[in-house]
């Protein structure tokens, strides 16, 4: 889905006031979109008082106050030697992209300079761009790789751990026992995520539950891993599936791409019936006539917009046919049919991280204490693309 536009300008926005005058074709190329495209964007933004605009180069609205002849008091805030914070997200990166916000205004909030990074989709971006930040002076790190497959998020480790700089990842947990465990993190807890889903389609009555989900990140495979256990584990459900979300919800190429962990738990407590190898993206409609099923969990909300179209193009209406939870909720509420949705706490996921890493880097009493590995709990939205089951007459 093409990135919003309101989304692409809140972008432009932070990374001009994090460094100063940026030129429009560096904007262009670490957002991934043409320099025509940028222009407009700061056009816009010009007109509404929020950008200068000079010769092919955006500038914040404020610039940096020449010294005085008296130094103004000094700052005891822990931006207070003028380093910033380095924020490393991937890009087109919707859910990502409340976390990154709601860790900018714990860091705005404090006065800390914040310099955002963008990370492109190719394998191994992110290292770079964090070297660039720490050459660059950054005292502390906030991070979201993307690790779209078990190898990627390997291959992070050794640098990763290797930092020098308070770093804290944001909505992602490393495997147990890794280098990383003992790293600071703040994520959501997808498998209470996947239980609120999967609790809230058996509470309507439904007994055979489809999960089509997306397989190219930590995220969606947690909710995989889960949604397996918990049906499995749950007496009233009598079958259940894993099916691919979209053709491109796959971690990529090659031996070394799925999450062999959690991929060969989805197949070990699979039902012996189960046709597909979840990694083939399959006619849902067909296969929720196949197995009899009167409802499905949708991950991710894009994905689950474009499946419920696809239901109704092929004759099952969401929810009288097909009830239906979405896992994300960025856009869940916005399709012709709001969808119910597991809300992962994005925002709040940005800002606890944020005031751990703030906390890391204050000097105070405690600031060195204990790796901390914080979960936040996702919520459950109702909007009605669920609804009970009606029992078959007779």
């Amino acid at each position: 889905m093409r990135e919003p536009v309101e989304l692409r300008r809140q972008r432009i926005l932070s990374v001009v006031e994090s460094r100063g005058a940026v030129k429009v074709s560096v904007l262009a190329a670490e957002l991934d979109v043409s320099v025509v495209t940028i222009r407009r964007d700061v056009e816009e933004l010009t007109r509404a008082g929020r950008l200068r605009r000079g010769h092919g180069v955006a500038r914040p609205v404020r610039e940096a106050q020449p010294p005085t002849a008296v130094p103004a008091p000094r700052s005891e805030g822990p931006g207070a030697d003028g380093g910033a914070v380095a924020l490393v997200v991937p890009e087109r990166h919707s859910y990502l992209y409340e976390t990154l916000h709601g860790a900018r205004t714990v860091l705005e909030e404090s006065g800390m300079r914040i310099a955002l990074h963008i990370a492109p989709q190719s394998a191994g971006a992110e290292r770079p761009l964090v070297e660039r930040a720490l050459a660059d002076g950054a005292r502390g790190l906030l991070i979201a790789p993307r690790w779209r497959n078990a190898r990627s998020e390997e291959l992070d480790y050794g640098w990763l751990a290797d930092l020098g700089v308070p770093t804290v990842l944001m909505e992602r947990r490393p495997r147990p026992g890794s280098v990383l465990h003992a790293l600071d993190s703040v994520c959501s807890d997808h498998w209470y995520g996947t239980y609120l889903a999967v609790e809230h389609l058996v509470s309507l009555g439904h007994r055979r539950i489809v999960l089509a989900a997306r397989d190219d990140s930590p995220t969606a495979r947690s909710i995989r891993a889960a949604f397996a256990e918990i049906a499995a584990g749950r007496p009233e459900v009598e079958d259940w599936s894993v099916v691919l979300s979209s053709p491109e919800a796959v971690p990529g190429p090659g031996p070394d791409s799925p999450a062999a962990g959690d991929a060969a738990a989805v197949e070990a407590a699979a039902p012996p019936a189960l046709a597909t190898d979840g990694r083939t993206a399959v006619d849902l409609a067909a296969l929720l006539r196949e197995r009899g099923a009167t409802a499905a969990v949708l991950h991710g909300d894009v994905d689950a917009l474009m499946l419920v179209q696809r239901l109704a193009e092929s004759g099952v209406e969401v929810p009288r046919d097909c009830s239906v939870v979405a896992y994300d909720d960025v856009v869940a509420a916005l399709g012709s049919t709001p969808l119910t949705a597991v809300a992962p706490p994005k925002a709040e996921i940005g800002r606890a991280a944020a005031e751990l890493l703030l906390h890391r880097l204050s000097g105070a009493l405690g600031a060195s204490g204990p790796v901390r590995r914080t979960e936040l709990l996702p919520t459950l939205k109702v909007r009605g693309s669920a609804q009970a089951l009606t029992p078959p007459t007779e």
